[in-house]
């Protein structure tokens, strides 16, 4: 039996959710492999400097500057990050060495940028003929080494323009596999049996009104206020559900304002694909993971793009309008004519259309790409 070992963090809620999901796809599908979750901060927390210096753990600080919306200076955070990610390197492997060792994985699949040299290089020092896998969680690589080290190894792109930069970086061909998108949850390809009037009447929704669901990752964002109150304050005949993640205090605030349109707030939860299925649009910043679902939904989006933008989610926008599956606004000041210019309904159909085109089955793909790799190998 194949013992695999899936590298994830918890900065953002992307990586988790990826890992968690081809676990449950490759269970689904029968595949007789030991798998295992390995939280890359857990193993790295002795030599964490964040942790030291501030008391909290890297991915923990990360995960603060995404719930207050102090990302307008996350390039130079990024620039600090790889430096000292480069200068414990020595030590990073060290730590590695001593996971693989007392686990010794067949197959090693990193769900996580930054980490990819030290994780190939400390497998490799403990299994010479061991197998390194990097899945791309976002849909290219930005900036440069994020995600792709120029060595030896395989990668999982989800779009074209990522087996580009691969290429690019001498990445031999044999090395290269693309899947047909992000990794999503496999329980947005089940079929939907809801009475989406009915559901919307149940959690005090209008069952007619155009719905959107408004979504900023695990921790919730302080734009979701904004984007409330310039829906409340404008003629739109609209309602929102708003999903607020761990961000409890945003979900209080948001649940005790009174608004002309009804509304429903959800804090953290596991049932996004029920709620998107009560949507027609999506809300909210252009990650690969939120975008990707509402897309499996068919559910055009609108994304912001500005300072704010974190440096990995910038050529999302450019996707979104190649595929022309959305709208991306500067400033969450136009969401109203943003909102209209979507629902205008030759827009509305066109945008849909191109969502139900992509057909995104990674999740389901992946499994299989690497018992290709194992039996390669």
């Amino acid at each position: 039996m194949a013992k695999v070992a899936f590298v994830f963090f918890d900065a953002g809620s992307g990586h988790r959710s990826a890992a968690a999901s081809l676990c449950e796809t490759i269970s689904r599908q029968g595949y007789p492999w030991d798998v295992q979750m390995v939280n890359l901060q857990e193993v790295l927390d002795p030599i964490d400097f964040v942790r030291r210096l501030s008391g909290l753990r890297i991915q923990d600080l990360y995960n603060l500057i995404l719930k207050r919306d102090w990302t307008r200076g996350a390039r130079y955070l990024k620039k600090a990050l790889t430096a000292a990610i480069r200068f414990y390197h020595d030590e990073e492997v060290r730590l590695l060495e001593d996971q693989w060792s007392r686990m010794q994985p067949d197959l090693v699949v990193s769900l996580v940028p930054y980490f990819n040299r030290a994780l190939r290089e400390s497998f490799v020092r403990v299994s010479p003929r061991g197998l390194f896998v990097t899945i791309l969680t976002d849909i290219t690589d930005y900036p440069p080494h994020f995600w792709i080290e120029d060595q030896e190894q395989f990668f999982i792109c989800g779009s074209k323009k990522a087996v580009e930069q691969a290429r690019a970086m001498g990445i031999a061909e044999a090395m290269i596999y693309c899947s047909s998108g992000m990794i999503i949850n496999p329980r947005f390809y089940e079929p939907s049996i809801i009475n989406r009037e009915a559901e919307r009447r149940r959690l005090g929704l209008h069952p007619l009104l155009p719905t959107g669901i408004v979504m900023f990752g695990g921790q919730g964002s302080a734009s979701m206020l904004e984007i409330a109150d310039r829906v409340e304050q404008s003629s739109l005949s609209v309602q929102l559900i708003h999903v607020c993640g761990r961000n409890e205090k945003l979900a209080a605030t948001l649940r005790k304002r009174e608004t002309r349109a009804p509304k429903f707030v959800e804090g953290f939860t596991t049932e996004i694909p029920y709620y998107m299925q009560l949507a027609d649009f999506f809300i909210g910043k252009p990650g690969p993971g939120s975008v990707s679902e509402a897309l499996a939904m068919k559910l055009p989006v609108i994304v912001q793009l500005n300072a704010r933008t974190l440096p990995q989610e910038r050529n999302n926008v450019q996707w979104i309008y190649e595929k022309q599956v959305g709208l991306a606004l500067h400033s969450f000041r136009n969401i109203v004519p943003t909102i209209t210019e979507l629902l205008n309904p030759h827009n509305y159909f066109r945008l849909r259309s191109n969502a139900a085109a992509l057909n995104n089955h990674a999740v389901l793909e992946i499994p299989s790409i690497l018992h290709q790799i194992l039996e390669k190998s």
